[in-house]
């Protein structure tokens, strides 16, 4: 993780992707989400969905998977140039979102992650607001999921967090 004074509004970061096959959602669905057109084929057929599709909380933990590891790729780039990484900060939750497709068995989910907002965090010397605009598009360039998040972010002038945002 980069610390606050590093970030940028409107920076756009590439976390990865992901094809979901019929077996994993249906593993993901009988643990979490056992609606019938998320666990069984026939059933997802018949459904409005028109086949079997993921859940939304499946496509969601889809991505933070693909957050987490990209934020520490760039950790580990960072420690390779024989820089210190910035000490990750919790997320205080997220709004917005939404479920704007169904995603298939087959399909391919990129996701990625916008920053909207940088900003001091007064009641948390040392620490700043990361805001983003985190969304998954498909392999048919469809928005399928997109919601707002925010995380703490350290911040590397203790003094002057967030005054240049």
């Amino acid at each position: 993780m980069r610390f606050l004074e590093d970030m940028r509004v409107g920076e756009r970061t590439e976390l990865g992707s992901h094809t979901f096959t019929a077996e994993e959602i249906k593993r993901f669905a009988r643990r979490y989400d056992p609606q019938r057109f998320h666990v069984d084929e026939d059933a997802g057929a018949r459904s409005h969905f028109g086949g079997l599709c993921a859940s939304g909380w499946h496509t969601a933990a889809m991505f933070m998977r693909h957050f987490v590891d990209a934020e520490r790729r760039e950790a580990e780039q960072l420690r390779a140039l024989g820089e210190t990484p910035a000490r990750e900060g919790p997320s205080p939750g997220i709004r917005d979102l939404r479920w704007l497709k169904p995603v298939y068995a087959g399909d391919t989910v990129s996701f990625a992650r916008e920053i909207t907002e940088l900003r001091a965090e007064t009641r948390r010397p040392g620490w700043g607001l990361m805001v983003a605009r985190n969304t998954g598009t498909n392999q048919n360039g469809e928005l399928v999921l997109s919601f707002i998040g925010a995380k703490f972010a350290e911040c590397r002038n203790k003094g002057r967090a967030g005054e240049r945002s």
